[in-house]
């Protein structure tokens, strides 16, 4: 392995702390972002303004030194706006590449759902492909890349939502939510006087992100964990609150981030709770609830964890290869 699983959780550790001197109290929603890092995943952060996304977003790339470009999503944005241009140069009668923002280790894709579907779809190829084709140049993005993109919940005017099948394209949907009143009472002391990036120092390098990714494809998972992980895909699939269950590729993405939430615990194996603990934040925004569901009020969430509650766990401990 590229990097053992104590040196991946003590990493990832250092990076939360950091992002934690400017996202205070916000503990589980910062190591949700560094483990979609970590399965090369991209995550969807649905908040009403002011809660913090820009900051989460940027403080992240200050943590592990990486590049950091945002772009705010309006009705008139151009694919162009996103993956840059050809260029005619005058001087040497040539074209040539533009960079968009999308060339970076670190996007805010600011309220994604402000933009039309070409636009939304051009970022969505990047997420997806790791390039962007201008014209007939290919051009490779760099890496790690990562998109942190946002939508507002409440403003529904003028906007156009996400498809489900784009929607399955995001490892995880988060919510920073409102903070509890000490920390947002820590918050206002702490940012009186300091700038609060100013304060994130470089922990990682992003070679060291690589190396993790690559050792976290390598955590092991047992026959056992991966029969109880399918058990839950496949149940989402025949539950009665239900209409359209996860995907294959909602499988994988589970996979990946039970893989990646085993590292940050410092095991080089994957153990039933890490596919319970990551199955919510993984699968909710990837089904689509019946309307009897939605009627009673039942989020997305809870029907998730309805569907786990209803599958035995393996009593295996899962560090069987």
């Amino acid at each position: 392995m590229h990097a053992d699983a104590h040196h991946i959780s003590s990493t990832v550790d250092r990076i939360v702390t950091e992002v934690e001197k400017v996202i205070i109290g916000k503990r589980h929603v910062v190591t949700r972002a560094v483990i979609a890092i970590l399965c090369e995943g991209h995550v969807l952060l649905e908040d009403v303004p002011g809660l913090g996304k820009t900051m989460l977003a940027r403080s992240l790339a200050a943590a592990v030194g990486g590049s950091f470009s945002r772009v705010q999503f309006t009705p008139d944005l151009l694919p162009t706006d996103i993956t840059g241009a050809m260029v005619f140069d005058p001087r040497t009668a040539e074209f040539s590449y533009r960079e968009g923002p999308v060339v970076t280790n670190i996007l805010l894709a600011d309220e994604i759902n402000r933009a039309g579907p070409r636009t939304q779809s051009s970022l969505l190829e990047a997420m997806e492909e790791r390039q962007v084709s201008v014209e007939r140049h290919s051009v490779i993005l760099p890496k790690p890349f990562f998109v942190i993109a946002t939508q507002n919940p409440v403003e529904l005017e003028g906007t156009f939502p996400l498809p489900e099948a784009q929607l399955d394209r995001f490892l995880m949907r988060l919510s920073i939510g409102y903070p509890e009143i000490e920390d947002e009472r820590e918050m206002l002391r702490r940012f009186r006087e300091n700038r609060p990036l100013e304060t994130v120092s470089t922990v990682a390098s992003t070679e060291e992100i690589l190396s993790i990714i690559e050792a976290v494809r390598h955590i092991r998972v047992s026959d056992v964990v991966e029969g109880y992980l399918l058990e839950i895909i496949r149940a989402t699939r025949e539950s009665e609150l239900i209409d359209v269950g996860a995907s294959p590729r909602a499988a994988l993405a589970l996979a990946r981030a039970s893989q990646a939430f085993a590292a940050t615990n410092g095991r080089d194996y994957v153990i039933p709770d890490d596919v319970r603990e990551m199955a919510a934040d993984v699968l909710a925004h990837r089904i689509m609830a019946t309307a009897e569901a939605e009627l009673l009020g039942t989020t997305q969430q809870q029907i998730i964890g309805t569907v786990i509650e209803g599958i035995e766990v393996p009593v295996e401990s899962g560090n069987v290869v």
